[in-house]
Parts: structure tokens; C-alpha cells; sequence
């Protein structure tokens, strides 16, 4: 038995209050936690998505907390004042006797206070120099992979690893919503998911839709309402027909669909992480500088394609080494296009083989 377990502990706060890919690449150290303190209640402090997503589904979290936009903690610090945490949410957050807080959410300059300020025996996570100190604490050092920096937070107290990359449940409501919106899925279908919430790391749409009409496989294209240009400029420019699913299907409709596909070929985004979640394999166009981050782990399913692109393709400013590509001014500007379509098919057919 380690010596960094807390003794006598029933409850457990973890602050993981960002996207899905976040929350994906966390898992493997909640897990680590729940399987550290088996007999303990853990609530995840997110966002509403979390509570919809996590609902009845079987894993390490047995409750989310929904909390309010938190400037730095649930809404992003900006550099404006921003909104603070309500002094009623810290009265019901406090009555829950948490003997654990953990925070899974960056360097701690917002985060810590928050963290503080639940009334937790004990305390962990990350610390940025300018950051308050917890109990427990590692250093949050910009290039580190998420999984494993969050995985030596759990091992603060106590935890250990059994396993790196992340599973989620397809529970049978997933199933019957995939079923209702789109019917029938296809034998041996592809997905392709040419968005990315920053467009420096998107892979050229014609390159997505030519793979997909070489793999000659039935072929779905995926996005949010914020991609739904990319996505019907990749069907528009397929020789052969390809559903497009934009804005159909919740989070857990769209878990059932990836977990239908023998393939996913996405950019570096959420839904390649949820994709390779539930088991399917993917095929991820990365720049070097995420790859270190957001990266597979593994090598078995998860096949990472890596642009060496050193800095903006345009004016040639290059890639900060502490923060990554500049704001230069050219954000619209792809920083993969030097992944080539031969290597992208060449690890798709050897994962459908």
C-alpha cells in the first residue's frame, strides 16, 4: 500500500471543467483514483455536457457537479475580470465534506483558489509558478502529455495506473438514438471528421475526401455546427455519395456511431479521442507540437500521422517552444498540410486489414 494514501476517505472533488477531449484524456487518472479509493464517492466539478454525457454511464465518476461560468475554472480566463464563483456555490460545495480535491485543469492560477476554498482535508494537483500551492503538488510544465501529467497528480495520493489510454461506455440509449436518427448503419463503415476548433490544425478537406473514396468504403462525415463548411466541403468534393452528420446527434448518439465504424481519419480533435474510446481504430493528422500533448499513447489502434511544420506557413513565424503556434495573424492557415495522403492511407488500410 502506498504511503501517499489518505486514510478514511468518502468523498473526492475532481475540477476537469473544459472540453472532451480534456475529459477523455483525464479518464485513465480518475480511474486511477477510484480504483486507489474503491469505497469513495467521486464528483467531477464541470460543465453541464459533463452531467448530460456521464449520466448513467458506467466509470470511474458517479456525479457531476454543473458548476457556473468560473472565469478560468468553467469559462476561459480571457484576461478580463470575468465572472466569480458565487458564494453560494462554495456554502453547497463545502457542505458536501469533500476529503479529497483534486484539480485535473491546468497550472492553478485560477483553479488553486477555487480548489482551496472547498474545505477539502487535503488538497492536489498542479502549480504553475505563479500559482497558489495545494496540499500536494506536481509542476505544470507546458509540454507534457495530458494523460500522464494528470496520472502523476493521482499519484500524489496514492494512485497507480493500470491503464493509459481512455474507455468510454456505449450504453444502449446511445444505441437507440443512433438508430432513430440515422437507421441501419453500414457494414464496414468509415468515418471522416475534418473540423478542428483551430483551423491551423486541419488537414486539407480535398485530402480527407479523396481518402475516403479511395478506402471504397461507406463513408460518414462528422462535425459541430461550427464545421459544417468543412464537412460539406469534403462530401461535395467525394466522387462517391457520403452521409454528412452535423448537429444530429448528441455526445452520446455520436459515441455509438464511432463505436459502429471499423475507422476514423480526423484531425486533432475531441471526437478522434472519443472515437479511439470506444475501441475504433483512428487514424489522427497531428502537428509536432500537440502530438506531445494530445497524442495517442498507443500504437495497436491509434495510428498518428505528425506534421514536423516549424513555423506559420505564411510569414514564417515560428512555433513558440514554451506555447506553441504564434498568433500571427494567419490562424486560418493549415499547419499540416505537409502530411501526405499516402501515409494517411497507407495506416488506414493497414488498420482495416
Amino acid at each position: 500500500m502506498s504511503a501517499l494514501l489518505v486514510e478514511g476517505v468518502e468523498r473526492i472533488a475532481v475540477l476537469r471543467a473544459n472540453a472532451l477531449g480534456d475529459l477523455l484524456l483525464a479518464l485513465p487518472a480518475i480511474g486511477a483514483l477510484r480504483r486507489a479509493y474503491p469505497a469513495a464517492r467521486i464528483t467531477l466539478l464541470g460543465s453541464e455536457w459533463h452531467a448530460r454525457f456521464l449520466r448513467d454511464r458506467p466509470g470511474p465518476v458517479d456525479e457531476v457537479v454543473a458548476l457556473p461560468p468560473i472565469s478560468g475554472v468553467s469559462s476561459p480566463a480571457d484576461g478580463s475580470a470575468g465572472p466569480a464563483a458565487p458564494e453560494e456555490l462554495y456554502e453547497d460545495l463545502r457542505r458536501r465534506r469533500f476529503d479529497l480535491a483534486v484539480q485535473m485543469h491546468g497550472g492553478g492560477r485560477n483553479s488553486n483558489p477555487f480548489i482551496r476554498r472547498l474545505g477539502a482535508r487535503v488538497t492536489a494537483g498542479l502549480r504553475t509558478p505563479d500559482a497558489e500551492p495545494l496540499d500536494r503538488w506536481v509542476p505544470y510544465v507546458h509540454y507534457q502529455h495530458e494523460t500522464l501529467r494528470y496520472l502523476e497528480v493521482a499519484g500524489l495520493l496514492g494512485a497507480t495506473a493500470t491503464e493509459i489510454e481512455p474507455r468510454i461506455a456505449v450504453v444502449r440509449k446511445d444505441w437507440a438514438e443512433l438508430n432513430r436518427t440515422l437507421g441501419k448503419v453500414p457494414r464496414g463503415l468509415v468515418a471522416i471528421h475534418p473540423g478542428a476548433g483551430d483551423r491551423r490544425r486541419r488537414w486539407p478537406p480535398e485530402r480527407f475526401a479523396e481518402v475516403a473514396d479511395r478506402l471504397g468504403r461507406p463513408v460518414v462525415v462528422t462535425g459541430v455546427e461550427e464545421e459544417r463548411d468543412v464537412v460539406e466541403k469534403v462530401v461535395a468534393q467525394m466522387q462517391t455519395p457520403a452521409r454528412a452528420v452535423v448537429g444530429e446527434l448528441s455526445l452520446g448518439g455520436l459515441t455509438a456511431l464511432y463505436a459502429a465504424c471499423d475507422l476514423l481519419v480526423s484531425n486533432d480533435t475531441g471526437p478522434r479521442h472519443l472515437a479511439a474510446a470506444t475501441g475504433t481504430p483512428t487514424v489522427g493528422v497531428y502537428w509536432c507540437g500537440n502530438m506531445i500533448n494530445w497524442g495517442p499513447l498507443s500504437r495497436g489502434h491509434q495510428r498518428p500521422l505528425i506534421s514536423w511544420t516549424s513555423g506559420c506557413p505564411v510569414c514564417g513565424m515560428p512555433a513558440d517552444p514554451r506555447l506553441g503556434m504564434p498568433e500571427c495573424g494567419h490562424q486560418d492557415i493549415s499547419w499540416v498540410g505537409d502530411v501526405s495522403l499516402d501515409d494517411v492511407l497507407e495506416q488506414a488500410w493497414e488498420l482495416l486489414r
